[in-house]
């Protein structure tokens, strides 16, 4: 039985006379699955005394085909290795993901001097088509398998030698993962092959790395990347802000990895103690091992730094992305023979793409801080309590760390009134963040200066109109906004409620008999026109029935090329809510719309429910 990472469930197949050699195991939908993935062939082909050749060959594409899976389909995936018994068979690999309606499109070869794709998403498919017997894919109901064969014997076992064959095609494996960096074919066989293993280590590392939102995990994988692959152990260091005045930044010892999980703990106490100085930008330079003796591969356990100096050699390498530091990366080896060349260089492309992607996470970061900044900016800081009205609200800004267009507010303005309102303004990002924190001030000084719903709307859409003519003269793009808005007065039968909606979905009111009706009208967006001339419908509210109002990211939520409002979608959940608290209304519409479709949702998702008790 393997010893699979935590999430993830393996199991093998004796063989012999119970069937061919089998290994399976699932693997969770996210970035874990890759290198889960890798180590589990790896451990499942040593376990077979495959040869080193298909080993790394399939490795390497159920690395590609699994990063596919996670990236496109969003399941979790399930992975099957299997050898053929026939003489002289192949080794047999299946990639499975759960979502079927997603197909699988073989990228072209490019033609000569045409870079776009390798621009363009992963390399999965060209890269099996180059190195796999023979391959393909299968759909079914419930999930789509992508398979491929390979031989188990790709070489001479005695001497070593590629074919001529089997050369060309690690020059054209080289030139997928890596267009331009391709080798000269004459007389350096062993070098290709290595540098065909250098080039497939680059590709998986910026596979893995590219897309990492969080520093501390770009930290993670870069260790569990080189170890061990170039080092015995490895650490990072990530730059943070000093003090006030600070020339250089503060390193913070981010990740600690090594070989033997029983050095890890000591190796990050002697880092924390004895930090390394910070190297010259972009250089791997060699490094004194001696005060961190304790980082022998070999050293017995309980004398880590209690013996001297320990045999071996380390390099540091500064991590430099747009000619600023984000960190320093320590990787050591217990052998005392200093590194080759090739692998210094192959260690500063790896620090490259590293840093690189610390910068890009880092950046993520500042831009995600400041859109939640801005979006609680923007959002009231609580709804008020209206008499005899049960209410919930239901916010979600789409998950791109960008602030949304969105908007809601319930607020009293006196005299025995409250309004609320619902907005949307065209577009997403800073420039609707601007629409917004400018129009829900307006709302509320309008309400609170006793203008009735359609003299609100009137006056709010000129003001509208004046910003968006002054933003064309300035040459910025017109934003338009779309509004639900409505006034509240509580009376001894229930509550009066008056409404417009200009441009807005539709609000819909349930009765306790379960018929649901619009209760309003559709109306000109806020900015097109200035001389509209607003109305607005006014009716009671009494106990039991509930007024769902919504933005278009819950009724045009997507699945296929059908919306969820398609054929009044919207009403019949409504219906189904009948007898139900304001939060159990909002509760099941919501799930309703996430569960409309298997992708999250693209758009601003808000709704707003009152019920009269």
């Amino acid at each position: 039985m393997l010893t699979p990472a935590r999430g993830i469930r393996a199991s093998t197949g004796p063989g012999g006379a119970d069937g061919p050699p089998t290994a399976r195991t699932s693997l969770p939908g996210d970035a874990r699955a890759p290198s889960a993935a890798r180590r589990f062939v790896r451990s499942v082909l040593a376990g077979w005394n495959a040869h080193a050749l298909v080993t790394d060959d399939a490795t390497l594409l159920v690395s590609e085909l699994v990063t596919n899976a996670v990236v496109h389909a969003g399941t979790s995936v399930d992975l099957e290795c299997r050898l053929d018994p026939a003489p002289g068979g192949n080794l047999v690999v299946e990639v499975t993901d759960h979502h079927p309606a997603r197909e699988f499109r073989p990228c072209p070869r490019p033609a000569a001097g045409d870079r776009e794709g390798a621009a363009h998403g992963g390399q999965g498919l060209r890269l099996v088509a180059e190195l796999a017997e023979t391959w393909g894919t299968a759909y079914r109901r419930t999930d789509k398998t992508v398979w491929f064969h390979l031989p188990t014997s790709p070489a001479d076992e005695h001497t070593g030698a590629l074919s001529e064959q089997a050369l060309l095609r690690d020059l054209r494996v080289a030139e997928i993962l890596a267009p331009g960096a391709r080798p000269e074919p004459s007389g350096r066989r062993a070098g290709d092959r290595s540098h065909h293993r250098a080039l497939s280590f680059l590709a998986e590392a910026s596979e893995l790395l590219a897309g990492q939102f969080d520093e501390d995990m770009v930290a993670s994988l870069a260790t569990q990347l080189a170890v061990p692959r170039l080092a015995d152990w490895c650490a990072v260091w990530l730059d943070v802000e000093g003090a006030p005045g600070a020339i250089r930044p503060v390193p913070r010892l981010a990740r600690v990895w090594h070989a033997r999980e029983s050095r890890i703990e000591p190796l990050r106490i002697a880092l924390q103690r004895t930090p390394p100085a910070l190297p010259a930008a972009g250089r791997a330079v060699p490094w004194p091992q001696g005060q961190y003796g304790h980082c022998r591969a070999d050293a017995p356990h309980g004398t880590h730094g209690a013996e001297g100096p320990a045999d071996g050699t380390a390099l540091a390498c500064r991590l430099v992305a747009g000619g600023r530091g984000v960190g320093t990366l320590l990787l050591g080896r217990s052998a005392p023979a200093a590194m080759a060349g090739d692998v210094v260089c192959l260690v500063e492309d790896f620090a490259r793409r590293v840093a690189q992607a610390l910068a890009s996470a880092r950046q993520y970061t500042r831009q995600a801080t400041i859109s939640r900044i801005l979006q609680r900016g923007l959002l009231p800081r609580g709804v008020a309590e209206i008499p005899g009205v049960d209410k919930a609200v239901v916010y979600e800004p789409r998950g791109d760390a960008s602030a949304g267009g969105d908007f809601y507010d319930v607020f009293g303005v006196g005299g025995g009134r409250w309004c609320f309102a619902l907005g949307d303004v065209c577009g997403s990002g800073p420039e609707a963040a601007v629409t917004t924190g400018f129009v829900r001030p307006w709302l509320r000084l309008l309400a609170k200066e006793g203008y009735g719903v359609a003299d609100v709307l009137d006056r709010l859409n000129r003001l509208v109109c004046e910003e968006a003519a002054e933003a064309a003269e300035s040459g910025a793009a017109p934003r338009f906004l779309s509004l639900l808005y409505g006034e509240l007065v509580p009376h001894g039968k229930g509550v009066r409620c008056t409404l417009a909606s200009a441009g807005h979905p539709l609000p819909l009111l349930l009765r306790p008999d379960g018929s649901v009706r619009a209760a309003a009208v559709p109306q000109t967006l806020l900015g097109v026109v200035e001389d509209v001339g607003y109305g607005s419908e006014t009716f009671d509210l009494t106990s039991g029935d509930t007024l769902l109002c919504v933005t278009d990211g819950v009724t045009e939520r997507k699945s296929g090329n059908r919306l969820f409002d398609d054929g009044d979608g919207l009403a019949a959940a409504l219906a189904g809510c009948t007898g139900l608290t304001a939060e159990g209304v909002a509760g099941r519409i919501r799930r309703a719309v996430h569960g409309f479709s298997r992708t999250p949702p693209d758009d601003d998702l808000a709704l707003l429910v009152l019920r009269a008790e």
